[in-house]
């Protein structure tokens, strides 16, 4: 091969790597962990004749479907909303003046007495002394963040804590068109907050966890590729 052709070779290379630094992956790792949490089997015992009472087959009156155990679903309601805005000013400013008059001694001040020739040609050499500064600062930052989250999502609860309050995690996952979409959602959920259908508001839940992510086509394109990034991080000195 001809030195023309290798060097043709390589920068099709090159612009090969630097075009595919303009593209993200198409795959993107998702968060584990939210995984529905099972009951562990139980199996009655087998019935016994001669009693009215069963054990393992009693039915409780008085409970509603409110989730309570381990593997029980819970319906969280996103309702969640943020604003958060900042604003500082500040202005400083600084003046000084120095002014240092002509020594004396027994009273006459200090004269340089020089030739008439060096007199005439040469400035003041008085030992006045002045000196002004003047310094002055000012600074104005104004920031603002608004974020907004609704809908809904069916949780399971992986585990009961000792006070009864219960850990619920769960994931929704929806294919749209060329792209993926997960609602994720974990949260310590007290049971008193529960509402009769079996649901409960998201800002009611505590160390609530809630990450919406997005794959595919769609996610990818509004990404910037890795030298973009690159050019864009803190290590870029410029």
């Amino acid at each position: 091969m001809s030195n023309r052709g290798s060097a043709i070779t390589i920068i099709i290379i090159l612009s090969s790597v630097i075009m595919s630094g303009c593209s993200t992956s198409s795959v993107r790792p998702i968060s584990q962990g939210f995984e529905p949490s099972r009951p562990s089997y139980y199996s009655p015992p087998p019935p016994q004749n001669g009693a009215i009472f069963q054990a393992g087959y009693e039915i409780s009156l008085y409970e509603d479907m409110r989730a309570r155990r381990v593997g029980d679903i819970l319906t969280i309601i996103l309702s969640e909303r943020t604003n958060a805005s900042k604003k500082a000013a500040t202005n400083t400013a600084k003046d000084s003046s120095v002014d240092v008059k002509t020594p004396t001694l027994l009273g006459r001040a200090f004269k340089f007495d020089l030739p008439r020739p060096f007199t005439s040609a040469l400035p003041d050499l008085s030992l006045d002394t002045s000196m002004n500064s003047a310094n002055s600062f000012k600074g104005e930052g104004d920031s603002a963040q608004s974020n907004s989250l609704t809908g809904s999502i069916t949780v399971t609860v992986s585990e009961v804590l000792p006070n009864g309050n219960l850990f619920v995690k769960g994931q929704k996952r929806l294919t749209i068109n060329q792209g993926d979409e997960y609602v994720q959602f974990s949260g310590i959920v007290r049971t008193a907050d529960i509402n009769p259908d079996n649901s409960v508001v998201s800002t009611k839940v505590a160390d609530a966890n809630i990450a919406y992510i997005g794959e595919g086509m769609v996610a990818d394109v509004n990404s910037q590729g890795w030298l973009a990034r690159f050019f864009n991080g803190k290590w870029w000195p410029f």
